[in-house]
């Protein structure tokens, strides 16, 4: 804020392009007060340097809340300095000196009249228009005047209407402050800290009750308490036009733009095409208006100074009496001239300050008295009440004056009287107390505002709070799980890596033990055969040496052949017994393969079951904490909506309590002012008698002479027609007469003057105690009509607190069903998860196992579901075969064993058997796997899986013996 000096511009360059930097008094010579408000005052002066005529307002952000007044002049600068519109005012830059800023604008005229006959039809029509142009151009902008009146339309010299006093206005729109004058303040506006928010259609509103301002010379309830005004706007019916005279375009028009409902009320872009508005009337019509009224001003002026005169030449000459009857023929001549103008009145602005245009009453029109009706009054471009100020008018140095003859006279550029700015000031003056209440009260609202709106950013601010807190316990929790889910996924694979190096090892030491064996065997068979081989040798030299006919070559051939038939038969069994290695090799390795294949199976499958699991049982616990989560946020919202209601309640309470305050304080200010009237009319009363009873004398006096004159020509009469004898005794008698009817008239005198006395005593305590009555008649009406305002807010507000109530239940009810949809459809999402990703396991492993299960057979061996008695499977540990996988459900394993199934590979097989055997049983298998995938796949569930395996495994690997 700038400081008290000159040197004090603001600092801040985005404030200080908002003012000119030169000195005002340099800048403005030959001001004059034209205008008094709570703001200060309104000067006619002129631009020495353009000689440009204009407005300056007077604004003083010095004494009390000081810095609210200056962001209230930084706002009205910058709302002035946006208008660029033929129908607003035109700025024309700010000024700071001295802790006053120096708003200049364009000078305009203001009507302000107290005719008795109201305007023409076609004149508030124009008036009207011109209004609606600017109204449009603010709500195009989003902005809003909030203090649309009579008092804030201006006209220039040409006629062009002007809107003016934007120290209300609203640069953003929908607004919610409590803002305006108090008899054209919409009811939305009076309802905005209870009810919410409103948009451009208050000025509509304000714009319908200047037209019955202009049409009926004063708006409606202004005979009212401002206060009590505000209460009977709030509750009752719109008001309309009184008089049948008005046409049905204007009672439409009006009845339009006063709909209580702001929805159903009317743009000003539809009223600028309403019949009442569009009507033809002469372009001249408000240029003969203000002319008729300047004529009208400048006569009252002359009349003033008549009256002067005659007042300082009565009291020479003709003394009081003289006085007072000039006094009366000089108002019959003023009333006269006031009769034939034909023109309307509008109220004088006398404003309540505010301090502050966004969130209070910045403006307030006084009750005055029908007695000033009869004044007429044009003055210039009075902005309105915008700020608290005392009177604040600077002296201008002499040294910047110029002579009225340099330039025209200023007196044609204004259209006021010289009694208006004397009257506006001890209006001022006079209304202090109901300034300062309306003043007191407007602050109360604001401040019980801000205390809402602090209310609500903390809620807010707490509820953002709690939610960033929620939110990342979310985040860490999912953090948690996806941690957990990667070591568990990270353990799996060390896991895997070391079963298949695990089995890797195993089936290495399972192929050296079975060759070790085999080996052993072979030695042991080729040790056999040996021993064989020599015994046979010896037996069947043992034959020969008994047989002496045989002769020794033959025999020696025999024992070759012998040799030979045993050599060869002992290669045929050696070579047998390493072919039946060899097959038992491979297919026990085969086997082997089998079972680790089958046991990296059952791995996989009890590790998706871990995984699984573990994410089942991270998403139950999100769930726990989502549910958790909604509960304390729940919670929290009815305790701060429990807390935001309690201090609405509270705030109302107070403000019901102030108001009620305001109220008796207005009804003993009045009783007090009618006290200290009767008080006055007491003691002025003897004065009034003293005028009466010299009004009885000076009757008594003439009635005196009158008597006088007709005793003197009745005795001259009598000496006439009477003897000269007899004069003496007429003499007598007509003095005695004389004397006797002077008696009588004395008798007469005392009696009038006593009935006089009494009648004016009855007649002044019968008026008083009628004021009395009638005071306390109103007041009482007035203080009903405010219990019944409280009583309709004090329902409203918990009508709103209810639906509050009920719109967060149904908000936290339907906020918990979407949880739980969002919870039932993860479960499901997971549950399908689950069973996608067993049944591709399975899939994938059932693929395996039957696609080495027709190796081995294309390898020739048949089913390698070997017994696990087998010693040489039995290294390897206990295992299931692949029907014993497919006929198990996925995670729970059947404790039940399988029965042995016979091995047709232990023993030797004749070859062409086993060949029989094995197509056999590939042809039946191919058959029911045809029929599965063609038949039963489409109804497939774990029933009809079950039955196939079982088909598959039993009927052909061990139901067919050939």
């Amino acid at each position: 804020m700038p400081s008290s000096t000159r040197k004090g511009v603001p600092k801040d360059p985005e404030l200080a392009d908002l003012f000119f930097k030169d000195d005002p008094e340099d800048v403005f010579c030959d001001l004059h007060e034209i205008g008094h408000g709570s703001f200060g005052a309104v000067y006619f002066a002129r631009n020495s340097y353009s000689n440009e005529v204009v407005a300056i307002k007077k604004m003083s952000y010095n004494g009390k809340q000081t810095t609210e007044k200056w962001q209230d002049i930084i706002k009205e600068v910058k709302f002035l300095g946006q208008l660029r519109h033929p129908n607003t005012i035109e700025y024309k830059g700010c000024y700071l000196k001295d802790n006053t800023a120096w708003v200049s604008a364009s000078f305009l005229l203001l009507f302000l009249f107290f005719h008795k006959k109201p305007l023409q039809e076609l004149e508030i029509a124009a008036i009207t228009h011109g209004a609606l142009l600017g109204l449009a151009y603010l709500h195009s902008h989003n902005m809003i005047h909030r203090d649309v009146k009579a008092g804030n339309i201006l006209l220039t010299e040409l006629g062009q209407v002007k809107l003016a006093d934007f120290g209300s206005a609203s640069i953003a729109s929908p607004a919610n402050s409590f803002v305006g004058t108090p008899y054209w303040m919409a009811p939305e506006v009076i309802l905005a800290m209870d009810e919410g928010q409103y948009e451009g259609k208050v000025d509509i509103w304000s714009l319908g009750i200047t037209c019955i301002e202009l049409a009926e010379r004063k708006p409606p309830l202004f005979n009212m308490n401002a206060m009590s005004a505000l209460y009977h706007i709030a509750q009752n019916d719109s008001p309309t036009l009184q008089s049948i005279e008005w046409s049905d375009p204007f009672r439409s028009f009006v009845d339009y733009c006063l709909l209580k409902i702001p929805q159903d009320r009317p743009s000003s872009g539809e009223l600028l095409r309403h019949d009442f508005v569009r009507r033809e009337r002469s372009p001249r019509i408000l240029i003969d208006l203000i002319q008729r009224t300047k004529d009208a001003v400048r006569e009252l002026d002359n009349l003033q100074y008549r009256k002067m005169k005659k007042i300082l030449y009565q009291e020479k000459h003709n003394g009081p009496m003289g006085e007072s009857q000039e006094e009366e023929e000089d108002s019959e001549a003023a009333s006269c001239k006031m009769n034939s103008l034909g023109s309307n009145h509008s109220i004088p602005s006398t404003s309540v300050s505010t301090g502050s245009q966004s969130s209070s009453v910045n403006s307030m029109q006084e009750v005055l008295d029908d007695s000033c009706s009869d004044m007429t009054m044009m003055h210039p471009l009075d902005y309105g009440s915008t700020l608290d100020s005392s009177p604040h008018t600077k002296k201008v140095n002499t040294k910047h004056w110029v002579d009225t003859t340099t330039y025209s006279n200023p007196r044609k550029h204004q259209v006021h009287t010289t009694h208006t700015v004397t009257k506006q000031i001890h209006e001022h003056e006079q209304e202090s107390e109901l300034r300062e209440q309306m003043s007191g009260y407007k602050r109360m609202r604001r401040q019980h505002q801000k205390q809402l709106i602090a209310l609500e950013n903390k809620l807010k601010a707490e509820m953002d709070e709690h939610r960033l807190k929620l939110q990342k316990e979310v985040e860490t929790q999912a953090n948690n799980a996806y941690i957990e889910l990667e070591k568990l996924a990270k353990r799996h694979a060390v896991h895997t890596e070391k079963e298949i190096k695990t089995s890797q090892a195993d089936e290495k030491k399972f192929q050296q033990q079975i060759v070790g064996q085999q080996k052993k065997e072979l030695t042991t068979f080729l040790d056999n055969q040996k021993k064989q081989y020599k015994l046979c040798k010896e037996k069947i030299k043992e034959e020969m040496n008994e047989d002496h006919s045989t002769p020794k070559k033959e025999k020696q051939e025999r024992l070759s052949k012998h040799k030979e038939n045993m050599q060869h038969s002992q290669a045929e069994e050696e070579a047998h017994l390493l072919g039946q290695q060899r097959v038992f090799y491979e297919r026990n390795c085969r086997a082997f393969k089998r079972k680790v294949m089958i046991k990296r199976h059952d791995g996989e499958q009890e590790q998706i079951r871990e995984e699984l699991t573990k994410k089942k049982t991270q998403k139950e616990m999100e769930h726990a904490m989502l549910i958790r989560h909604d509960e304390s946020t729940q919670e929290l919202e009815h305790r701060q909506l429990k807390n935001l209601q309690k201090l609405r309640m509270d705030l109302i309470r107070l403000q019901h309590q102030t108001e009620l305050e305001n109220q008796i304080e207005y009804n003993n200010r009045r009783e007090r002012e009618l006290h200290r009237k009767h008080v006055l009319e007491l003691r002025q009363q003897p004065k009034n008698l003293k005028v009466l009873e010299l009004q009885i004398k000076k009757q008594f006096q003439d009635t005196c002479k009158v008597q006088t004159k007709q005793y003197k020509a009745l005795r001259h009469h009598q000496m006439e027609v009477t003897p000269k004898t007899e004069h003496k005794t007429v003499l007598k008698a007509l003095k005695d007469e004389q004397t006797r009817k002077l008696a009588i008239l004395a008798e007469q005198y005392e009696q009038s003057i006593n009935e006089m006395m009494a009648s004016q005593a009855l007649r002044l305590d019968e008026a008083q105690e009628a004021e009395c009555q009638a005071l306390r008649q109103q007041l009482q009406q007035e203080m009903e009509l405010l219990n019944a305002y409280q009583s309709k807010i004090k329902m409203q507000t918990e009508a709103q607190h209810e639906r509050e109530q009920q719109k967060l239940e149904q908000k936290v009810s339907l906020r918990r069903a979407h949880l739980e949809q969002k919870i039932e459809e993860e479960l499901d999402s997971l549950q399908k998860e689950r069973s996608d990703r067993i049944k591709h396991l399975l899939e994938r492993q059932e693929r395996e196992i039957d696609s080495f299960d027709m190796e081995s057979i294309r390898l020739g061996f048949g089913n390698l579901c070997i017994d696990n008695s087998d010693p040489a499977l039995s290294f390897g540990g206990k295992n299931k075969g692949a029907s014993d996988q497919r006929d198990q459900f996925f995670f729970f394993k059947n404790s039940s064993k399988k029965k042995k199934k016979k091995n047709h590979f232990l023993t030797a097989i004749n070859p062409m058997r086993m060949v029989g055997s094995l197509l056999s049983k590939l042809f039946w298998y191919l058959c029911i796997r045809t029929f599965y995938w063609t038949k039963l796949k489409p109804f497939d569930n774990n029933i009809t899986l079950y039955i196939v395996h079982v088909v598959l495994i039993v009927i052909p690997w061990g139901g067919f013996d050939y």
